[in-house]
């Protein structure tokens, strides 16, 4: 899954994108709001973290001109801004959930996993389909009760298709969901992870639609 990080605090930025990283997702991270207004015009993003006081323009106006264009992409608020009147705007502004400075890392992980559950339409934690089960949180897959030891970009592959059932995602989907602006993509990457992942899981469980893309079917 990927994500936006616009935070114009250097130190607290670094952060956020390691224990982001380190947590399995992709992070692209902007430090103000014209770049991160750049960035949005590209619609890869799974979910946004947003500092309100940003230079060039300040995040409750990045807020506003996302859900203006009636753009869904999740949004958490992470600022030292904690006045309720605060909160309360950003909320009414379109934010989905709002996180005060200084913040647990764990608790802020938790709290992008529950809004992209929210996305994805469920509130359970782990993903499922037929006899696989994929753990987020503990990095874990699992065939039929048996553990399946995956790459972290065969995990994130994975993941990607399983939070999207049924759905059909071409290869540039799925290519933007694992790879951020700072990592080389060779021009067979994908098709080289979902190899491996067909290899492991099985040949019949992420099935190819001609011309189209890929969606898992599970055993």
């Amino acid at each position: 899954m990927r994500l936006l990080l616009v935070e114009d605090d250097r130190m607290i930025g670094r952060a956020m994108r390691q224990g982001l990283a380190d947590a399995g997702f992709t992070v692209d991270w902007v430090t103000d709001g014209k770049s991160a207004e750049g960035a949005l015009r590209d619609g890869v993003y799974d979910l946004v973290l947003l500092d309100l006081g940003l230079p060039g323009k300040d995040g409750m106006s990045l807020l506003r001109d996302l859900r203006r264009r009636h753009d869904p992409l999740p949004v958490l608020i992470v600022t030292a801004r904690d006045e309720v009147a605060d909160r309360i705007a950003g909320l009414n502004a379109g934010a989905d959930d709002y996180v005060l400075k200084p913040f647990n890392l764990d608790e802020l992980v938790a709290r992008v996993r529950a809004l992209l559950r929210r996305r994805a339409g469920t509130g359970v934690p782990l993903l499922q389909c037929g006899a696989l089960v994929l753990d987020p949180v503990r990095r874990e897959a699992q065939l039929g009760g048996v553990p399946v030891s995956l790459s972290a970009k065969e995990f994130a592959l994975l993941e990607t298709l399983m939070q999207r059932p049924g759905a059909v995602l071409s290869r540039e989907q799925l290519e933007n969901a694992i790879y951020g602006w700072q990592q080389e993509v060779g021009s067979n990457a994908v098709e080289v992870h979902l190899h491996n992942l067909r290899r492991k899981l099985g040949p019949d469980t992420i099935r190819n639609v001609r011309g189209v893309g890929y969606k898992v079917v599970g055993p």
